[in-house]
């Protein structure tokens, strides 16, 4: 699996489209998610973008709001969240193969009609071929820098709703076979409020080999310090080196906490997408992630309407990556 900053030929992405789904916001995450598909496609700069919704009432609103180049797709989709219900594409030599996780709606807690046929279904239209893996994997609950090493979290895949006859051997085995990964960082939880039981995407990102950007809490009211500290503690006893990004804090504009995070950017080929939630520290955000990828532009963008749906923009993308 290669790591999301080699070249991408493409990706898709999910473009919201439910209102059952997105109650009261909807149209600005469908405007969010528009800016995010520009801002990756860099007017054909960047990458080829496929925007994915179901609906046509949503595939025309979604081609009012973006670049004439951007491919936009009915197709039978539940929601947006593509990182987890699409395929993972790996290179096998100077070939590229998707590899069809079984998906479960997050331990049943959101099971939608599409979301389990979607990406087999978007592999095929690559023309990739596709091998069916027989057990429970999003894309969000892990994170690879290349090498061979993913970073993963044990709330989510030691979770019992995922793979409950999978011990820790059985899927550090099932990530070599199906991934080629060798060696598995694990964290323990993921973040306070976080209904995917705690995808890594979210609290640890790779950004280059060995190298893994954690985020610091911002004060002591931060709810997830302690798990910022402990998964900073874990990596540098793994042997990697860790880099300290700003955290959102205290993020409940609704009164529950919400898992707001900057780790849940998106690298493009020329850009870099980092979320932003209408706070003071947004800014300092953007700059900590661009000294991470000075080969690209890092762009702040608003994400506070997509993460009343659960998740960011790399939640809703699934990179192709080139062969070679």
């Amino acid at each position: 699996m290669p790591p999301e900053w080699a070249q991408h030929k493409g990706v898709w992405i999910g473009f919201p489209w439910d209102k059952a789904e997105w109650p009261n916001h909807l149209v600005e995450a469908q405007r969010e998610i528009a800016a995010f598909a520009n801002a990756v496609h860099d007017g054909g700069a960047g990458e080829r973008v496929y925007l994915i919704t179901g609906s046509d009432e949503a595939a025309a609103t979604a081609r009012s709001m973006v670049h004439p180049q951007i491919d936009v797709q009915t197709r039978a989709i539940g929601d947006s969240w593509l990182r987890d219900t699409g395929c993972i594409i790996v290179r096998d030599g100077e070939q590229l193969q998707a590899r069809n996780f079984r998906f479960n709606g997050w331990g049943g807690k959101y099971v939608m009609e599409g979301d389990q046929q979607i990406g087999r279904l978007l592999a095929h239209e690559a023309s990739l071929p596709v091998t069916d893996c027989d057990w429970i994997l999003e894309g969000g609950a892990i994170d690879v820098d290349g090498s061979g090493i993913a970073v993963t979290t044990q709330q989510c895949l030691l979770n019992p709703n995922r793979n409950p006859l999978m011990d820790r051997s059985d899927i550090e085995a099932a990530l070599l076979r199906d991934l080629g990964i060798a060696r598995v960082l694990w964290l323990g939880e993921g973040l306070a409020g976080d209904h995917t039981d705690g995808h890594v995407d979210n609290l640890a990102r790779f950004f280059a080999p060995e190298h893994i950007a954690i985020p610091k809490a911002a004060s002591a009211s931060d709810p997830n310090a302690a798990i910022y500290s402990d998964a900073a503690r874990r990596a540098e006893q793994f042997g990697l080196t860790v880099t300290r990004l700003p955290s959102p804090g205290y993020y409940a504009p609704k009164g529950d906490v919400m898992p707001a995070s900057y780790m849940n950017f998106y690298i493009a080929n020329t850009t870099v997408i980092v979320p932003a939630f209408g706070l003071p520290c947004d800014v300092a955000a953007r700059d900590a992630v661009a000294a991470l990828f000075p080969d690209r532009q890092a762009i702040s963008l608003s994400s506070a309407a997509l993460l009343h749906g659960g998740g960011s923009f790399h939640c809703c993308s699934q990179q192709i990556p080139t062969a070679r």
